[in-house]
């Protein structure tokens, strides 16, 4: 499908839509879960579509089971809402094309269509006048050495589409590992033809942090406070709020996402990924065009969540007061975590008495527990970041 055959979002003619319709969510993942639990506290109804039976946004709202890319199952959740979202950049394309020609999909799917390839999107950061790393195209090994040639080692190689918490990347720090990295990001060159990949240069950065800006049907824009990212094994394991980097870079990288949110023509949240440098510099990494899981501190710590503002920027709202309310420290429960997180929270806590901390639990309903997954984060609500971070450390249950 080319660009031009996708639909912009159909800010032009927002509509307003009030407590009491029906949300449409492609996607039955924990985020349209935590959305449905923002939103129904609003009053709105919703309906999800996922193939996996007794996805956890099903468990509290009604459930399509069809594949993403059954029209059929599509239309059907078109007839049963009155605005339609999505909560995850990789349902299928075609299927959101459809939904905007034949439903209220506010979103539209052209920044879906960008947000899909790491090439378009890279262009299109760039053509919203916002850095991001040097970058090269590749689809052969002959390329990939050209190109790195050209940046200079080291540097990150990228499938263009799919891939997500590292997978589908190879970092390369010398010329040796070149062929390497190209067999592990291609396993099967034969079959894949000529591939599509993205080598980009390596950012020596002090620190890795994320905004979340918002932006309504009739262009009201607010951001969130940026989150401080530190990740393990390439997965989120702590978000930290305020971040630990000077209050002008924090300002800095909120007019960085502001600029992306209303250049980009977006509609509901817009997470963007940024690496911070020693002289402070900010190179745009990734978007997300729907809540993200850096922003899960918000349901805790802010005035208004990621999740009810995402509802309110799709239903034309006023968007709400993003500000912080305490320092939070999130960090995520992954399958190895969760039967020694759910004992130590059903009991008294002592370490976090003794640090003044409150940890939140949220856990998200998944069926099968498995290691590296994402089954739920505590948001650690503390008057200082260190003493969330501390009580972390000290539970060791993320060591394991």
């Amino acid at each position: 499908m080319r660009p031009e055959e996708l639909k912009v979002s159909r800010s032009d003619n927002p509509r307003t839509l009030t407590p009491g319709a029906t949300i449409g969510v492609l996607g039955g993942g924990q985020l349209g879960r935590m959305m449905a639990h923002a939103g129904s506290a609003m009053g709105y109804r919703f309906v999800a579509l996922d193939p996996a039976p007794d996805a956890p946004c099903g468990q509290v709202t009604p459930q399509i089971i069809a594949a993403y890319d059954d029209q059929n199952a599509a239309r059907e959740l078109a007839q049963r809402s009155d605005v339609i979202t999505y909560e995850f950049e990789n349902v299928d394309a075609g299927v959101a094309a459809l939904l905007t020609e034949e439903s209220y999909v506010p979103q539209g799917s052209a920044l879906l269509y960008t947000t899909q390839h790491r090439l378009r999107e890279k262009a299109a950061i760039e053509a919203a006048g916002v850095p991001v790393a040097p970058y090269r195209k590749v689809g052969s090994l002959a390329e990939l050495t050209a190109a790195a040639a050209e940046l200079g080692l080291p540097c990150v190689l990228k499938t263009a589409t799919g891939g997500y918490d590292g997978k589908g990347q190879a970092v390369i720090r010398h010329a040796e590992e070149l062929q390497s990295a190209f067999q592990q990001v291609v396993p099967d060159i034969a079959a894949s033809g000529s591939p599509e990949l993205v080598l980009e240069k390596f950012i020596s950065f002090q620190c890795e942090i994320s905004v979340i800006a918002a932006r309504s049907t009739s262009g009201e824009v607010k951001s969130f406070p940026p989150a401080e990212n530190i990740h393990v094994n390439n997965i989120l394991h702590l978000s930290i709020v305020p971040a630990r980097v000077p209050e002008e870079i924090q300002q800095r990288a909120c007019r960085l996402a502001e600029t992306l949110v209303d250049g980009l023509n977006a509609v509901g949240l817009l997470a963007v990924e940024m690496f911070v440098t020693e002289d402070g510099e900010l190179f745009v990494n990734e978007l997300a065009p729907r809540p993200h899981n850096s922003g899960h501190y918000t349901m805790d710590a802010c005035v208004t969540s990621q999740f009810e503002q995402h509802v309110r920027a799709i239903c034309n709202l006023p968007l709400g007061d993003t500000t912080l309310l305490t320092p939070v420290v999130m960090v995520n429960v992954l399958g190895e975590h969760m039967d020694g997180t759910v004992e130590r929270l059903c009991k008294a806590d002592d370490e976090a008495n003794k640090l003044g901390i409150a940890p939140k639990l949220h856990i998200y309903g998944k069926t099968e527990s498995k290691t590296g997954r994402k089954m739920g984060h505590i948001n650690l609500l503390c008057k200082d970041t260190g003493d969330g971070i501390s009580w972390v450390e000290q539970t060791n249950l993320w060591r394991k």
